[in-house]
């Protein structure tokens, strides 16, 4: 049975080849971890990193590189920003389509007296800015904000918010995780403060890898501290950029990795990636349409959605239908609530969840129309 791979908002499967290249040359020939001493090899380690930082910094419009600090994920990246900025008594903002690594950090804020709103999304998902301004209070320190939904793909308007923070004079922090290496991401236009990414998923990196740009002048306590292979003669944390949080041996085989994918998508082009990508959504959505008894969540328009399509069939439950499709169909894809409760209660799929499919760069049209036709066989056994 040929496999079909639709699980990419999850993490992006095939990698480009010279991803693994780049990961096993590192691997088998360099080595050494950077930072730590003057050696060649740390210093080869190094170079990699640097590399890597420099060519994300290039992808988002980042001037100085030195901004963007790695991690091991987003949900660390969020975990940062979050945590290193918001004190009790200040108020933050963001939308009822959120991703619980963005919801449970918030919560445990919550304890300690951070103050929360949520700006309510249409049952599409879609954010009418208005709704986050209007929540603006004299305490308000933050509007947090995901580019994309990874249920129903919907885009968010992040530059429009973006514009409403600046004018408040509130903090802007964008959770990339769905979106950087696909969409446009800029930090100037768009008026971003905090970026936070992930490497495994649009940025066709391995996991292990993440990161976050934090603009020049804004100041975050280290979730962490410890080695960082600079003032290595003191016990207090370094204060500039990156080491205050890069403490430990970083995953250099992985972002190697990283910088290699980062450079594939430069070389390519986000614009051609994106137009393959909701090409195969397209067509997904269109096919999907005509099957009886199956319902559709997000946006109507491909403008306004990523590669991203989540339905229900009436009469089977989500994760039979998500095994059905991969036992039988070898369709790899995913069910349940996606680690997005707040996301499912805004769409209306809370009690049941959802089927999700998210073909990538490197899906065909012919698997995309085998996916259909195999749904089709699924809807149809409701009939008997």
């Amino acid at each position: 049975m040929e496999l079909i791979y639709m699980d990419n908002a999850a993490t992006s499967w095939p990698k480009p080849e010279c991803v693994y290249d780049a990961m096993d040359r590192f691997n088998r020939k360099m080595g050494g971890s950077p930072g730590r001493g003057s050696n060649s090899k740390s210093i080869e380690a190094g170079t990699v990193v640097l590399e890597t930082r420099e060519a994300l910094a290039r992808l988002f419009n980042v001037s100085d590189s030195s901004r963007l600090v790695f991690t091991c994920n987003v949900t660390e990246s969020i975990n940062i920003g979050l945590k290193g900025l918001l004190n009790t008594g200040d108020h933050v903002i963001i939308s009822g389509m959120e991703h619980n690594a963005v919801a449970r950090p918030l919560h445990e804020l919550q304890k300690k007296g951070v103050e929360l709103s949520i700006a309510p999304c249409a049952p599409d998902g879609t954010l009418d800015p208005d709704e986050v301004e209007s929540r603006i209070r004299g305490n308000t320190r933050l509007i947090c904000l995901l580019h994309a939904s990874n249920l129903t793909g919907t885009i968010m308007p992040i530059a429009e918010v973006g514009e409403v923070a600046r004018k408040n004079g509130v903090l802007f922090m964008v959770d990339a995780a769905q979106t950087a290496g696909v969409l446009k991401i800029d930090v100037e236009r768009q008026s971003i403060d905090i970026l936070a990414f992930t490497g495994h998923k649009s940025l066709m990196g391995p996991q292990g890898t993440g990161g976050l740009y934090i603009r020049p002048g804004l100041e975050l306590r280290s979730l962490k501290e410890g080695g960082t292979g600079s003032l290595s003669e003191h016990t207090f944390q370094p204060e500039f950029l990156p080491d205050k949080f890069e403490s430990g041996t970083l995953n250099t085989p992985g972002l190697a990795g990283l910088g290699a994918g980062v450079n594939y998508i430069l070389k390519t082009g986000k614009d051609r990636i994106h137009s393959h990508e909701m090409e195969l959504t397209g067509t997904l959505i269109n096919g999907l349409k005509e099957i009886k008894g199956l319902e559709l969540y997000g946006p109507v328009g491909s403008k306004l959605r990523t590669a991203v399509v989540s339905f229900n069939i009436k009469g089977i439950e989500c994760n039979q239908v998500s095994f059905i499709l991969d036992r039988e169909h070898g369709v790899i894809n995913r069910s349940g609530l996606h680690c997005a409760p707040m996301a499912h209660r805004t769409v209306g799929t809370l009690e049941q969840g959802a089927v999700r499919l998210s073909p990538g760069y490197f899906n065909t049209r012919e698997e995309v129309e085998k996916v259909i036709e195999a749904i089709h066989g699924i809807a149809a056994r409701t009939d008997k």
